[in-house]
């Protein structure tokens, strides 16, 4: 396993982290070797949010590193809030970035996770009714309590991210986003610059500049996702040739293809780190193996063109 700095927090972790938001649906014995498999791989950075299973999988998740005998210091646990569910239908009705909400939402999620403070805590989606004065108030109250070590942000353009820094006395180090060889809008809009196809549409900002002008980490969700609701490329016929090269590479590599996907995120500069969310021990380990597979540049293109992008 390969280690990074998030951010500029000084908190060192590993460079792949377990999302636990579906460990809800696991018994406490399979949540216990879901979480003692990857540590014993070398992550040492989980997350989660509030809204996940209604505060389940972070309840889940909490009793797995008792059962596990992991110690809550020796890890890193990053939580989400700001999405409001319905607790009757259970359906998202508003993001809410207000003090009231933040506030209660964050002792929540620390009964759930058993612990008095998180080491990071991320907006989960951008809150446009936001009160930015109040928004500040509201990370100080949580920072001088003790109750929030680091801080940042999920699914947010450089745009936003810079409209709430500017309010805050606190760094914003994290950007949550989706990422990955399925998902490579990020990547491909800086290769159309200044052309007119459909590829040069900027819909995000200019995000991975931005973030490693600024060194925020990128977390990249769902890396194995095509879009938001296709599936996954692995073993995917339409994504054959994807496959192809991921095959290859993995040859050469002695691992799986999964491994590759994630090796390519983690072999832009930009320093990411990769957030997995398989419950299934196994393909963890074959995931996780892809920290410590170093790509050439070359393979690293032949990946990307092979994923369905040109080079102009």
């Amino acid at each position: 396993m390969r280690y990074q700095v998030i951010g500029r927090s000084g908190v060192n972790a590993s460079r792949v982290a377990l999302g636990v938001m579906r460990m809800d649906t696991k018994t406490a014995p399979e949540a216990a070797r879901i979480v003692r498999t990857v540590v014993d791989r070398g992550v040492t950075f989980f997350d989660t949010a509030d809204c996940y299973g209604a505060g389940e999988s972070s309840r889940r998740f909490a009793r797995a590193l008792q059962d596990a005998g992991i110690d809550r210091d020796d890890i890193v646990v990053q939580t989400k809030f700001g999405i409001y569910r319905d607790p009757t239908s259970n359906a998202i009705t508003r993001y809410d970035f207000s003090k009231s909400h933040l506030l209660a939402a964050l002792d929540d999620e620390l009964r759930n996770l058993d612990t008095d403070h998180v080491d990071f805590v991320l907006l989960h989606r951008p809150d446009t009714l936001v009160d930015l004065d109040e928004l500040a108030e509201t990370f100080d109250v949580l920072e001088s309590s003790g109750k929030v070590l680091h801080f940042g942000v999920s699914n947010v353009n450089p745009v936003q991210v810079s409209m709430l820094q500017s309010a805050l006395s606190q760094r914003l180090e994290v950007n949550q986003l989706q990422f990955g060889l399925g998902h490579t809008g990020m990547i491909r809009q800086e290769f159309h610059v200044n052309m007119d196809d459909p590829a040069s549409v900027d819909h995000d900002g200019g995000l991975i500049s931005y973030s490693r002008l600024q060194h925020m980490t990128i977390q990249a969700w769902s890396p194995f996702q095509v879009g938001f609701f296709e599936g996954v490329f692995l073993d995917n016929p339409e994504y054959a040739r994807l496959n192809e090269v991921l095959e290859r590479v993995a040859q050469r590599c002695h691992v799986t293809k999964s491994a590759i996907a994630v090796a390519w995120i983690l072999r832009h500069p930009a320093n990411m780190q990769v957030l997995l969310g398989s419950m299934t021990p196994s393909r963890l380990a074959d995931m996780i193996a892809g920290a410590d597979v170093e790509l050439s540049a070359q393979e690293w293109y032949d990946l990307y063109t092979a994923a369905g992008n040109d080079l102009p």
